[in-house]
């Protein structure tokens, strides 16, 4: 049989312990090569020559339920959080045992545990809470010790629970199989309120979309709608599908996608994504993607991907829990033994107020559960991973954000990251132009008949410099003024001529107007300055006679400057600027931006080998990028970051980057380092938290003087913290986002 990879989805999860249960169980079925298990999404991932009726009837005697996507493009999801944690607790049949349960032993914990009293009926409805709570987790407990020879916090609680029935204390075993239940499905409340951050994304797009077709307007579900069908898109409504619009002209609100607070307008020929807000305007939009492989879709996939991918401090705990549990049977059976062997203690309860070495033990196990430290980390990084995607950014998994937090120099491509990387035109100047020589104004009526006679000739070419001054025209109303060049002719390597109304106008380099057309000396030192600062100098004659000088450059991004400056204020110490331009150029544009360090003319090739040598000389590096030349060094870099991944930038970079910016705005940059740290604060504080809790108790449990059933208390009470402590980072700002 052929391996394949299929993705189900868990229902039932409680825990981060019981998903390593169920991975360790299902990787030792025949024909399984890869299993991971991701408790907080509930995504199964297996890989290997195995049915997947054989993974679900496998799963299913363990007593979880798998199921597959509905088809094969979509990505399962479990089921979201109900609305209370009643709701939640009343979904399944363990859960719901475990509230009969808290019934029966409330009149226990009144009677028993705060008045004192003791009565047969007491001890009856205590052994039927017991039996309520504790027979799923029993079951469980014993299912994996069978199926993956693992000793679980289940069995942890059982063994307690069972050692307390046989010294006489049944309403603190049925106290604490009950507050266990329950704080397993805290846990598992709180897992299904983190997944519902990225399922908040599937309800960005519309299920329906009014369709245009022969003239009539008929509403359809998305998933009828192909590409280059029309849609039409009311003021307020979301854009329901990816698309270049026909006709209209509005803003469009693209916060929930790239993050973007400021509305983008709109107009002939734009590109609109599924998602977003339609403004004030009516748009017809032509549809350019089908549903499932629209933006959202694949934010969703990205994201679902990341959170499959485990933090390296993630499967450091986890490998840690593998053999804590068990060593704590062993610890917990050292406590019950050698104190009554060597030392003359008593074994059992001396007395109702005195605890011998027998309730103590089983006190540490209760206590001893490793759920707050196994929980600490997937609840944080998963919290961040969606934090980040609400803002626009796409981080691939708990790996890439750790290696985040620990950047501390950033490299940059240039043209296309830091520069728009398309061609405009800067400055216009005429012989005949009177404004100052410093100005790169474009405002006399001299240098407007120089940008219309050369645009007249460029109309005609499809070079990028062409572009660059056709557009410039356009934008001063000057495109359309001349009729278009005849007898357009390319002088290759130099320049191009043409006929305008009887007038021969040649546009060409400063090379070529050296060797062929006398010019004046201040035009040729400006050229030269141009040069210098980055600059392509185009010169013009007209019948033979030199008539002025056009300046066309790549140019800084606005946002540029101000975000080098935001990521020395989130901590990142070097900031390096390659490119392949020659030196003079790249030094005018890293000062005009405020980079120090400039690489200048290095080769796409060589760009890998340049950012090896960063990592050398400063440890971790970050690079960015957005074309296919920057692969290599996105990839060599200890963090690749990827950007305008709906405006512009390439798939091989998306593919490639562990980080995607869905805009070009690079001020979002910080927040991404900013979440990072802040991740990385909060599982340390998590796991010094959970650690320091479980000393104490420890502590005082050996003293004799925690019962039971407190020890559960402080553990669900840890386990609760730690948990709403990640769950903040859904709500993650950092200092220096910018509002614009």
């Amino acid at each position: 049989m052929q391996s394949h990879e299929h993705i189900f989805t868990i229902h039932g999860i409680d825990c981060a312990h019981c998903a390593n249960t169920i991975e360790i169980s299902v990787a030792r079925l025949n024909g399984v090569e890869a299993c991971e298990l991701n408790a907080t999404t509930g995504r199964l991932r297996v890989r290997g020559a195995i049915e997947p009726e054989t993974i679900i009837a496998y799963v299913r005697t363990l007593g979880y339920e798998a199921t597959l996507p509905e088809d094969a493009g979509a990505a399962p999801m479990a089921p979201g959080a109900p609305a209370s944690f009643v709701q939640f607790m009343w979904q399944r049949i363990e859960t719901r045992l475990a509230l009969i349960g808290a019934a029966l032993i409330a009149p226990g914990v009144v009677f028993h545990e705060l008045l004192g009293w003791r009565a047969l009926w007491i001890d009856a409805l205590a052994f039927a809470a017991l039996i309520a709570a504790g027979l799923p987790i029993a079951r469980s407990a014993w299912r994996s010790l069978i199926g993956s020879r693992t000793i679980s916090i289940n069995a942890l609680m059982t063994i307690a629970a069972i050692g307390a029935v046989i010294i006489g204390a049944h309403v603190e075993a049925a106290l604490v199989m009950v507050l266990f239940a329950i704080g397993e499905a805290i846990e598992g409340f709180t897992a299904a309120r983190a997944r519902d951050a990225i399922r908040s994304l599937m309800t960005l797009a519309p299920e329906t979309a009014l369709r245009l077709r022969d003239g009539y307007e008929t509403r359809v579900p998305v998933a009828e709608l192909t590409v280059g069908d029309v849609i039409v898109v009311r003021p307020g409504e979301r854009v329901p599908m990816d698309g270049v619009v026909r006709s209209g002209a509005t803003h469009v609100n693209q916060a929930p996608i790239t993050g973007e607070s400021v509305p983008v307008a709109k107009t002939p020929g734009a590109e609109v994504y599924a998602g977003s807000i339609n403004g004030e305007g009516v748009i017809e939009v032509i549809v350019t993607r089908l549903a499932s492989d629209n933006t959202i879709s694949r934010m969703i996939r990205l994201v679902q991907e990341a959170q499959d991918r485990r933090a390296p401090v993630q499967r450091i705990i986890d490998r840690f829990a593998s053999w804590y549990t068990p060593a704590v049977v062993g610890i917990a059976a050292l406590t019950a033994t050698v104190p009554p062997l060597l030392f003359g203690q008593p074994f059992w309860n001396p007395s109702p107020d005195e605890t011998g070495w027998f309730y103590r033990s089983l006190a540490l196990l209760v206590v001893a559960c490793p759920c707050a430290l196994v929980i600490s980390t997937p609840v944080s990084v998963v919290s961040a991973l969606n934090a980040a995607a609400r803002a626009g950014m796409l981080i691939k998994g708990g790996a890439a954000l750790e290696a985040l937090g620990k950047i501390r120099a950033v490299a940059f491509d240039k043209t296309g990251t830091l520069t728009t990387g398309r061609p405009m035109l800067v400055r216009v100047r005429s012989v005949d132009c009177r404004e100052p020589e410093q100005s790169d104004s474009i405002g006399c009526d001299a240098c407007d008949t120089l940008l219309e006679l050369a645009c007249a000739v460029e109309r005609r070419s499809e070079h990028p410099l062409a572009h660059a001054i056709v557009s410039g025209a356009r934008a001063r109303g000057l495109s359309q003024t001349v009729p278009a060049a005849t007898s357009v002719t390319a002088l290759p390597g130099h320049g191009i001529v043409g006929e305008v109304e009887g007038r021969t106008v040649v546009i060409g380099s400063h090379r070529y107007f050296d060797e062929t057309s006398p010019h004046p000396p201040a035009f040729c030192n400006r050229a030269e300055q141009d040069a210098g600062a980055g600059r392509t100098p185009l010169m013009v004659s007209v019948d033979g006679v030199f008539a002025g000088m056009l300046s066309v450059a790549d140019t800084v991004r606005p946002e540029s400057r101000e975000a080098v400056a935001l990521l020395r204020e989130a901590g990142i110490e070097h900031v390096i600027m390659l490119t392949g331009d020659r030196r003079e150029t790249a030094q005018a544009i890293a000062a005009d931006i405020g980079i120090d360090d400039v690489r200048a003319e290095v080769l796409p090739e060589h760009k890998a080998q340049v950012v090896e040598e960063l990592r050398n000389a400063y440890g971790a590096v970050a690079m960015v990028g957005d074309g296919i030349n920057d692969t290599p060094a996105l990839a060599s870099a200890t963090v690749g970051i990827a950007i305008g991944a709906v405006h512009g930038g390439t798939n091989q970079a998306m593919e490639t980057a562990d980080v995607t910016l869905m805009s070009n705005d690079l001020r979002r940059l910080p927040f991404v380092f900013e979440l990072a740290r802040a991740t990385q604060r909060t599982i340390m504080l998590n796991i010094v938290f959970s650690i320091a809790v479980k000393a104490v108790f420890l502590a005082i449990v050996a003293a004799g003087w925690s019962t039971m059933w407190m020890a559960v208390f402080a553990d669900m009470g840890t386990s609760l913290l730690v948990t709403l402590n990640g769950l903040r980072l859904l709500g993650f700002r950092p200092k220096t986002a910018t509002s614009s």
